[in-house]
Parts: structure tokens; C-alpha cells; sequence
């Protein structure tokens, strides 16, 4: 007869083992962060920007919805921070603005919304999360055309916005670099290949 186990001599030994299985996937991590930030010196810099090719808002009876379209392009060191383990954040923005002649102009709307890349090489799958709702890619050019259409996304209620008045709209998409681990954040203060964007794109709309 073996001498039995006690079960909190098991229990423990179990958790040992789940704590060292995360700490290994935290050191991967970490390391591919200490590789990049490494790395990203020597690159050549870059000017990668997002490009805004259409964007359009319509007033329907219970709000204002928004339509469009990027030219997107995610290069070749943020795609490697991707499959090393870093997740990406990109954002959209919108402003809608009335101009007034006496004062600042006043902003009436400001709408943003997160998007979060990340990469599970174990399925070998993207995945695009926004608030509670996720979506699964099997290539990251499947994510780069869901990032750059906006389809019928509300961005204000009706009752925010005075019928007949014009307002100056202004859309843009940007990647967060302040979402990215600390030792990335430098580089994208001076790496333009961390500092993916596009400009403000400007216009006037009356609901």
C-alpha cells in the first residue's frame, strides 16, 4: 500500500504548476516586448498613415448614423508585434462641432470607440473585440478590411443636434499608443511605424 496524498499537498502542487505555465507565458511576452523595443531603433522610419477615402452622416428619426471608409494598412512591425503576443488598439473617433462667431466653437458630439487586435497562436486566429462583442479572423487582411468600413454606426441621438443648423463633422482612426506595454509606448514617440493614423477628415452636415 502507498502512503495516501493528503489533498491539500495536491491542491497546492496544482496551483504551483498553473502559476509557473502563466509565468512562462508571461516572460514570452515580455521578452518579445524587450525585442521589439530593441528592434524598432534600427528600423528606418516610416510615414504610415491611415488614409480616409469617404465618410458620410445621415439623420434618421432616432439618431445620427455614421458610414465610412479607411485605406488601412498594418506593416510589417506591428503585424510581428501581433504574432508575438501584443494586443494592438485602434480608435475611432468622431466630433460634430457648431461654429459660433463670439466664442470657441461649441462641440456637441464627441463619439469614440475601441477596437482590440490580438493574435492566439495556438489557433493561429485574429481576434477584433469591441466592448463585450468579439469577432474571430483567420487573416490579418480580414481585419484590416473590418477596420476600414464603418457601416451604419450610430454616433448621436436626434434630440443631440438642432434641425436645420450646419455642424463641422470630423472623423479619424488612429492606433492608441497608449494602450501599448510602457517599453513600446517610447518608440511611439519616435517611430512613425508606431504611431499609425489618419488625419482629421473635415465636413460640413445639417440633420
Amino acid at each position: 500500500m502507498y502512503p495516501a496524498i493528503p489533498v491539500a499537498n495536491l491542491l497546492e502542487c496544482r496551483r504551483r504548476a498553473v502559476f509557473a505555465a502563466a509565468l512562462r507565458r508571461w516572460c514570452k511576452v515580455a521578452l518579445a516586448i524587450v525585442m521589439l523595443a530593441s528592434g524598432v531603433a534600427s528600423d528606418p522610419v516610416r510615414a504610415d498613415t491611415i488614409t480616409v477615402r469617404a465618410a458620410e452622416l445621415r439623420a434618421e428619426d432616432e439618431g445620427i448614423y455614421l458610414n465610412a471608409e479607411f485605406e488601412l494598412a498594418v506593416n510589417p512591425t506591428l503585424e510581428e508585434a501581433l504574432q508575438k503576443g501584443v494586443p494592438l488598439y485602434f480608435v475611432l473617433e468622431l466630433e460634430l462641432s457648431r461654429p459660433r462667431w463670439y466664442w470657441f466653437d461649441d462641440k456637441t458630439v464627441q463619439y469614440s470607440t475601441q477596437y482590440r487586435v490580438a493574435y492566439n497562436a495556438l489557433t493561429q486566429q485574429y481576434r477584433v473585440s469591441s466592448g463585450l462583442l468579439g469577432q474571430p479572423f483567420s487573416g490579418l487582411d480580414e481585419v484590416q478590411r473590418f477596420l476600414s468600413r464603418v457601416t451604419s454606426r450610430q454616433v448621436a441621438r436626434r434630440d443631440q443636434l438642432v434641425a436645420g443648423v450646419q455642424y463641422d463633422a470630423a472623423v479619424r482612426l488612429r492606433l492608441d499608443g497608449n494602450q501599448l506595454p510602457k517599453p513600446l509606448q517610447v518608440n511611439a514617440l519616435t517611430s512613425r511605424e508606431w504611431s499609425l493614423q489618419s488625419d482629421w477628415h473635415r465636413w460640413s452636415f445639417s440633420p
